[in-house]
């Protein structure tokens, strides 16, 4: 059912998100600069923006949109100009095809993705769907179910702060009985070198995947992420939710969700972190007497290990989430917990903390989604097969 979000709802919005975010999906610092700016007046005409359903997404097309880069990157911008201009340069090419946009979609549940996606319909007057292309954020484009649903990736566009705009069209060659590499990689594969272009300074803003309300259903078949992190957002910020076993618990009664508990709530150790390519590479790690749990990241989180133990805790597609207990903010994305120093923040050095897996959503366990992941996964040295955290009985909540 279609609703209204206004400017007091971003900053619950990001909380909820930020935690489906599996560690990624933008930082909270970034979303937060964003929400900070959204009100009436010479930029945006508007603090409103209408959400729909996916099956009320009727009334035109519709276009994914982004920022893509490093996280760390991104925390400095205060306004969506990157983001803004793509998803107009989309509306631009809709309308000399005598078509109208009228709705944007996030590509992921994150902080920045929903506030981002939020702010660009405000802007242009559109409406944002209630759905992404995973219920959690991944750290590249093919882990999406737009990508999945065979929707036509290009034109996209890839927009700088600086103004500058580079649309991208991808031609595959006539299938000749040889695999071919999906269009999305393609895609990917040469965006990212674009964001280390000066101009962009490892990030951008991104439209694609313009889809018709025909396109929409089958583009986007995890739905209601963006209410629901909404809902978990408001628990969070009246103070409802304090402690992991509470936030399991709310989980499952408010949300039908079987999370699962994989450590801690221990003490929060160390970060280390990198940017490369337009990525944040790092681990986090917490510490319990001698046991150590160590969460590997691309972006997003990936992998978790605990020293005492002989295979992995969890594996994407399953999202892995951190819940800090005690006093102060809850929720962090890995981005979030690393300092200036590209270190543990000190601000929440200490504190007691615990991860988190919540079962991917269905469409993530097969076909291109679930080998995009296969393949990352053995990037960071895993060669194992993906062990759906909901398949351990034992433990779950």
């Amino acid at each position: 059912m279609a609703f209204e979000l206004s400017s007091r709802d971003l900053e619950p919005l990001l909380q909820g998100a930020c935690f489906f975010g599996s560690g990624g999906g933008g930082t909270m610092i970034s979303a937060r600069h964003l929400a900070a700016n959204f009100r009436s007046g010479d930029y945006y005409p508007t603090d409103k923006v209408r959400v729909v359903d996916v099956d009320e997404a009727t009334d035109g097309d519709c276009v994914m949109v982004a920022y893509m880069g490093a996280p760390d990157a991104i925390n400095r911008v205060r306004w969506p100009n990157g983001p803004v201009e793509a998803a107009r340069a989309a509306q631009q090419r809709l309308e000399s095809q005598g078509r109208k946009l009228a709705y944007v979609a996030a590509p992921e549940s994150g902080a920045l993705g929903f506030v981002v996606a939020s702010l660009v319909a405000a802007k242009l007057g559109l409406a944002v769907v209630d759905a992404d292309g995973a219920g959690r954020a991944v750290p590249s484009l093919p882990m999406l179910t737009y990508a999945a649903a065979g929707v036509p990736p290009t034109p996209a566009f890839l927009a700088g702060e600086s103004g500058l705009c580079v649309e991208l069209g991808v031609r595959m060659p006539p299938p000749d009985g040889k695999p071919q590499e999906d269009v999305s990689t393609v895609v990917e594969q040469m965006l990212r070198p674009i964001l280390t272009n000066p101009q962009f300074g490892q990030f951008g803003g991104l439209a694609m995947w313009i889809m018709s309300p025909e396109q929409l259903d089958g583009a986007l078949p995890v739905r209601g992420t963006l209410s629901r992190a909404l809902k978990l957002g408001r628990a969070l910020q009246d103070d409802k939710v304090k402690t992991a076993e509470a936030m399991l618990d709310f989980l499952r009664r408010e949300l039908d969700i079987k999370g699962k508990l994989l450590f801690g709530p221990a003490t929060l150790a160390s970060s280390e972190v990198a940017t490369a390519g337009g990525f944040d590479l790092g681990k986090v790690s917490l510490e319990d007497g001698e046991r150590r749990c160590t969460v590997l990241y691309q972006n997003e989180s990936l992998l978790a290990w605990d020293s005492a133990v002989f295979h992995p805790l969890a594996t994407a597609p399953d999202a892995i989430c951190y819940f800090v207990e005690g006093d102060g903010q809850h929720v962090f994305s890995n981005g979030d917990l690393s300092g200036d120093d590209h270190g543990l923040d000190p601000a929440v050095r200490g504190r007691k903390a615990a991860v988190i897996a919540l079962p991917a959503a269905a469409p993530l366990r097969k076909g291109l989604i679930l080998q995009s992941f296969v393949d990352e996964l053995a990037q960071l040295g895993y060669l194992g097969p993906y062990a759906p955290v909901d398949a351990c009985v034992e433990g779950a909540r």
